[in-house]
Formats: structure tokens, sequence, C-alpha cells
């Protein structure tokens, strides 16, 4: 099956009135997105790295070894579309995304986009993975139908002024460490639900904290959308797929397991001062490891506001941690059940 690549909002449109769904509203005042007087200059989110033809036409790229089973083409006759945000740099993770996607609509699109508001001035917006031929065979061996691609000037105009708040859930727990990361991604979210307009969206539970905050953002605006959380994909040894986990040298990906380790030990309590106490153990002794793990934050939180669980906490919470190893700062988390 061929994928349909789109890098502009125009190629956006002509790829879901193939597929006979809906999407992009209209163009922007000023002119269609994705041309060159708005600044757009490339694709998948870095300037002058994308597939672009700027005529509104598309090109398609095939799988190696045919249509996967169970995937419908592009030009399916309308239908439902499920949508699976990505930044690229595309593991076993996003497949799980892209397979649970596929169960919730007729048709699958992929967004690929290293979105620069997400990242803060001493963050690795520069370095962050951008490998999207690799990722274009991953989507066209998943049989999805469509990935969007744009550049920085297809999203956003060089003036922008407006973007969404994600309000005191944005300021606490991973949002304290990176203020602002979260206004970026509800920014990003609202802007392609607004132009693929689909009517699922599917997220990992690893971004625990993300997933609430777009979960909340629908509630709260209304948006007709529904988002479905996919679990955690993780290696054999228990380390959370991520697309940074390049970044860990063989140590210290070493130490990087006392993350998953410690969500474990955590897990075998169940009131919220054992899950913390038996969780930080296992962190205190990695950071004293070679090279050391050095602790953000461990956070055990409603899953619905992320504020603090109390001692009385019942149902579900989720034990969330961040950290760095070396020069890679990783997140994880799981959700526990509280109710006994």
């Amino acid at each position: 099956m061929d994928v349909i690549v789109a890098g502009d909002r125009s190629e956006l449109r002509a790829a879901l009135a193939a597929l006979g769904v809906a999407g992009v509203r209209g163009p922007r005042a000023g002119g269609d997105g994705g041309t060159a007087d708005e600044g757009g200059s490339g694709g998948r989110g870095v300037a002058g790295t994308g597939p672009r033809s700027g005529s509104g036409t598309v090109r398609k790229v095939g799988p190696p070894g045919g249509t996967p089973e169970g995937a419908a083409g592009p030009g399916g006759g309308g239908g439902t579309l499920a949508l699976v945000p990505t930044m690229g740099a595309l593991h076993e993770g996003h497949r799980s995304l892209i397979r649970l996607a596929r169960e919730h609509a007729d048709h699958v699109a992929v967004s690929v986009f290293v979105n620069p508001l997400q990242f803060g001035p001493n963050e690795d917006f520069s370095r962050y993975p951008r490998t999207f031929d690799a990722d274009l065979e991953v989507c066209a061996a998943e049989g999805v139908e469509l990935v969007f691609a744009p550049a920085p000037g297809d999203m956003y105009l060089p003036d922008r002024q407006v973007g969404v708040s994600a309000g005191q859930m944005g300021t606490i727990v991973e949002g304290a460490f990176r203020p602002g990361h979260f206004d970026g991604v509800l920014t990003v979210v609202l802007k392609l639900f607004n132009l693929v307009r689909p009517d699922v969206a599917v997220f990992g539970q690893k971004d625990a904290q993300q997933l609430a905050l777009i979960r909340r953002m629908v509630t709260d605006l209304d948006l007709p959308v529904t988002v479905v959380g996919g679990p955690t994909v993780r290696e054999p040894d228990g380390l959370a797929l991520s697309s940074r986990n390049r970044y860990l040298s063989p140590a210290d990906r070493v130490t990087a397991l006392a993350l998953s380790a410690a969500l474990r030990e955590g897990a075998r309590h169940d009131r919220p001062k054992d899950i913390l106490h038996a969780a930080h153990a296992v962190l205190d002794e990695a950071a004293l490891a070679d090279p050391p793990l050095v602790l953000d934050y461990l956070s055990l939180v409603d899953p619905a506001t992320f504020t603090a669980a109390a001692e009385d906490h019942r149902g579900e919470a989720i034990l969330a941690v961040a950290a760095k190893v070396g020069a890679t700062r990783l997140i994880d988390n799981v959700v526990l059940d509280l109710s006994s």
C-alpha cells in the first residue's frame, strides 16, 4: 500500500480528499499554508528537509512487502480518520500507537513534526533525531495512509500571537521543570486537530501528563475528537521506549534502568508513603552509580489533575519519574490501582 506524503496545507487538503475524508478548514488569511511567502521552506519540522512539491500534489511511498493485512487503501471512500501525532524518530512504541489507531478508525494518518514551541532554550531541539526516510518506511509497513510532515513555517506565522495555555496543570510536575512546554504541546495539537480534523487521536501513556492535558483541552474546548491512550512499550529489560534512548551510551543505559526499576518497586506497595519510599530507595542507589542518575522528580499523582495523591487516595494514581542520565533526560510512569 502506498503512503500519501503531504508537506504543506494544500498537499494535506489533496491527500484528505484522496482518502474521502474531511480536513483543513481552509486557506490562511493572505494565502494558502505552506507557500514561500508564509515562511514555509521545507517539511517535517526542519527547514529545507521535507517532502514538498508546492503544487497541491502529493507523492506516494510504498512498503517493501505490500499492503499489511487489515489495512485500508487510499481512496477508500470516506469513513473515520485516526491521527497519531509524532515528532518522528519512530520506534516500536509508535508502531503500537498506529496499530491501536487502526482499531478505532477506517483510515490512519501520522503527523511528523518536531515542534519548536515545546522545546525550552537549553533543550535538544537542534539535535532531536530526525529520521524521515526511516519514518516513512515504518508508516508504510504499518499501513498508514497519510503522513503529514509540515515545516515550522507551515504551522506558525512569523508574527504568531495566539497559543493555547495549559493552565495550572501545565505548571506542575513535568511542567515545573519545563516552563511553557505544555503550552507548546497543546498549541500544536490543537492546530493539527484543526488541520487534519480526525475523529480519533492516539497518544502514548508514557507522556502521561501530556495525555491528561490533551484530554482536558478536548473537554474544555468542546473539540469533536476522541482521545485514545496507548500503553507504554518497553524494552525486554524494562526501559521505556523513547526516541531519546539513542542518546544513551552503554553505561548511561545501565543507569537509566533505575527509572523503570523504581516504578516496579513502588508498584509493590499500596499506600502512597510506602510507594514513594520504595521507589526513592532505588533512585537513591542509582544516584551513586557511574554515570549517576540525577533526579528531577518522583511524584504520585491523580491521573486527571496531576496534583499530588493524598495518603488516603483511592482509585487510580500515576507514579511518575523524570531524571537525567549523562546529557539525556528521560521520563517514565506507571498507573497504579489504589482502590483496596
